[in-house]
């Protein structure tokens, strides 16, 4: 589920202080319907760390949540961002780091590697406090092991991954130009949503 942010929210990442400050609010918000749940959203920046997006990609129980590279890196490939950062909250109040987290966040990084979207940080937070893989220095540590190495098969996999969503992207914004040259020559929208498969919420943004 994607995140409506604010045009203030879309800022230039400088540190995970900066992504906090939206999490933060975003968690509060969240709170409030899913208090006792795992969240865990990827958020999308580009070359230059501007927050390109903010994924809600999966919902768990009190302690865990399920999320598969495909889940994580989608919208990446999709909206062409060039670097992640990984978001989850502990619902226990707690902020420490486990051995899932590391794990988990080891494997993104390979794969993030092979398909050139580069994992930048992972923040577990609470409502008050957050830890940063970044600023512990545990990214720093798994780019080095020699763990999640992709290869093979699953290499194979996540290489076609990326070119189906490449594939996708490339036909929705073909679409998007036919049905904005349709909407210039007076066709209505239901009309333009027919022929080109487009939702009406994004043929009305055009």
């Amino acid at each position: 589920m994607n995140i409506r942010l604010t045009k203030e929210q879309k800022i230039k990442v400088l540190n995970s202080a900066d992504i906090y400050a939206i999490m933060q609010q975003v968690l509060l918000r969240e709170n409030k319907i899913r208090r006792n749940q795992e969240h865990f959203w990827v958020v999308g920046l580009n070359h230059n760390n501007k927050i390109l997006f903010v994924e809600l990609i999966g919902l768990g129980a009190s302690n865990r949540v399920n999320a598969d590279p495909p889940d994580v890196f989608r919208m990446a490939i999709y909206k062409l961002a060039s670097k992640l950062i990984l978001v989850h909250n502990h619902p226990s109040g707690s902020h420490a780091v486990t051995d899932a987290d590391i794990t988990f966040t080891d494997h993104m990084l390979k794969v993030g590697k092979l398909i050139k979207v580069e994992v930048l940080d992972h923040l577990v937070i609470t409502e008050t406090h957050y830890t940063s893989f970044a600023d512990q220095g545990v990214m720093d540590q798994l780019k080095k092991n020699g763990l999640f190495e992709i290869m093979g098969p699953e290499k194979q996999e996540l290489e076609q991954f990326k070119i189906d969503t490449e594939k996708k992207r490339a036909e929705k914004e073909k679409a998007k130009d036919i049905a904005k040259k349709m909407k210039a020559k007076g066709y209505d929208d239901a009309t333009i949503k027919e022929l080109t498969g487009l939702s009406l919420k994004v043929i009305g943004g055009i």
